[in-house]
């Protein structure tokens, strides 16, 4: 035997690992619509870019008829780095051909590693799940397996952006990883997460539940708030990959650089059409997006938990190349008012920007907290808080626009000035105050309303007596409460001018461990 015999001897194991479960499993993950790991990575990657890292890592367990069955190479996981649009990032796939991809000890391991390399280089962190859960062959081993991922998915938090994508079953400990990651992407009809599947649960409490009922895109979509983004294919969710990608640096000590942007004068950053999108009735409700196209750079914003907790939008924009974060009410839904789900998609979306330094918007147009006792009884006291304590705590650019209402403590709590927003704009037509005028008119004039001999009239002339003296802009512009009040057209005028202002802006919090936000 020479050396040729030997690199031969290479390629065929190499060929060995490629092939994962062998041709028959491959043909059933197609079967299901789904891709195999490796074609997950050549599709997601730019061309030729991916280099695998231990591809030869093997289970040491032999128990179960384990180790030395050439159809399960590779320990059901791919691992590696490459580039994604020219910017480096790295990556796990786990492969369902090889032990349904279920995680044990050497299988964490080869993912603890790359996310290790990940946290030196300082780049993004994708991983692509398609698991079973753990590996029951590996008893404990597999449990340590996971805490290793889980620990590196901790303290590499807001170190890098950490992207998790659901292409399969991920049941159990499984669950966790991706919960603790900056975003999770979920496929339609092929991919669920839940910590005890249906059989357990039927046994259990004796209710019986689909897969997808239980844990499917849509659920964590729409109710549990589990998921950010859903797509019909596979190859929508890595797409989304990407884009979320341009808009997120590769590291906290990075600021993404703006995109090109064709200059255009002042003039044609006007934007006419919307005095026209806010009804000047404080009641009429309308969809804060069409402010948002109106504002951002063409077919820019990218939507963030688009399917959950609709009454507040978040998602990603460009305002002249620069990448921001927007953090809008939508008096579409529940008049724009903010309960307990709201407060935690807001309260996370803030707190993802302010560690990868991506300015923040706010458009605010807010009745106040959502009233109830299903809400009180929910926390919605703790719920709100951590909005006030993002904010607070955040220190990249923070700017607000109040584009009809601002109301008690919601007002505090959406990036008020005294909360530590750079800069508050308000539109001629916003009201800031306590509370609005009708409900204040019914507290302050309720027996003299009552009394009089056109309660009906009384009520309307109070109402707006209080809506000129107290709820109108120039009350709070004049208090420094707000920095301007401006024509709504020039609302990108002020937000690049503000943008350009900010841009080197630094600001310190007091030295400790970490605060202890109200979870």
């Amino acid at each position: 035997m020479d050396i040729y015999d030997k690199i031969n001897e290479l390629y065929d194991k190499r060929r060995e690992v490629e092939l994962g479960g062998g041709d028959e499993r491959i043909k059933r993950q197609h079967e299901k619509g789904k891709m195999t790991a490796r074609e997950r990575i050549d599709y997601l990657l730019d061309e030729d870019t991916f280099v695998e890292l231990n591809p030869f890592v093997e289970t040491r367990t032999s128990d179960f008829s384990m180790n030395g069955d050439s159809s399960n190479k590779g320990e059901g996981v791919v691992t590696g780095y490459g580039k994604i649009e020219g910017r480096s990032v790295y990556l796990f796939a786990q492969d369902f051909t090889v032990y349904g991809g279920a995680l044990g000890e050497m299988h964490g391991k080869k993912i603890a590693a790359v996310m290790d390399l990940a946290a030196k280089t300082r780049v993004p962190f994708i991983g692509l799940s398609d698991s079973g859960g753990a590996r029951i062959q590996e008893g404990v081993s597999s449990l340590d397996g996971y805490g290793q991922v889980f620990y590196r998915n901790s303290i590499y938090s807001g170190v890098i952006p950490q992207i998790s994508v659901i292409m399969g079953p991920s049941a159990g400990g499984a669950v966790y990883s991706p919960a603790i990651t900056d975003f999770v992407i979920m496929v339609e009809k092929t991919s669920q997460m839940f910590i005890t599947g249906p059989k357990v649960i039927e046994t259990v409490t004796g209710e019986k539940i689909s897969s997808e009922d239980l844990g499917g895109a849509y659920i964590h979509n729409t109710k549990s708030g589990n998921a950010h983004i859903k797509t019909s294919t596979e190859e929508a969710a890595l797409d989304s990959v990407k884009k979320l990608l341009s808009y997120i640096p590769a590291n906290f000590e990075e600021k993404l650089k703006p995109l090109p942007y064709e200059t255009k004068s002042m003039e044609e950053e006007f934007r006419p059409a919307l005095t026209d999108l806010v009804p000047f009735d404080p009641v009429r409700p309308y969809d804060v997006k069409n402010i948002i196209e109106n504002i951002v750079d063409t077919d820019s914003f990218f939507e963030i938990h688009q399917d959950f907790a609709k009454n507040i939008v978040v998602g990603f924009a460009r305002i002249k190349g620069e990448a921001i974060g927007l953090v809008c009410n939508q008096p579409k839904y529940m008049a724009g008012g903010l309960d307990i789900d709201s407060s935690d998609k807001a309260s996370r979306f803030i707190r993802f920007c302010d560690c990868f330094n991506i300015p923040i918007i706010t458009f605010e147009d807010v009745t106040g907290f959502f009233p109830g006792v299903k809400q009180e009884h929910g926390g919605i006291i703790r719920h709100g808080a951590k909005i006030l304590y993002a904010y607070s705590e955040a220190t990249v650019p923070k700017i607000t626009v109040i584009t009809r209402k601002a109301f008690g403590g919601a007002y505090v709590a959406l990036n008020s000035k005294s909360i530590g927003a750079d800069l508050v704009y308000a539109w001629p037509n916003a009201e800031i105050a306590v509370m609005g005028p009708e409900g204040a008119v019914n507290i302050i004039y309720g027996r003299e309303i009552a009394e009089s001999d056109n309660p009906e009239s009384l009520r309307a002339e109070k109402i707006a007596d209080y809506r000129e003296k107290f709820a109108n802009p120039y009350v709070a512009a004049g208090l420094g409460m707000v920095d301007d009040v401006i024509d709504p057209r020039e609302t990108r005028i002020k937000l690049i001018q503000a943008l350009e202002m900010l841009r080197d802006k630094q600001e310190e919090r007091p030295h400790k461990k970490h605060g202890n936000i109200p979870l």
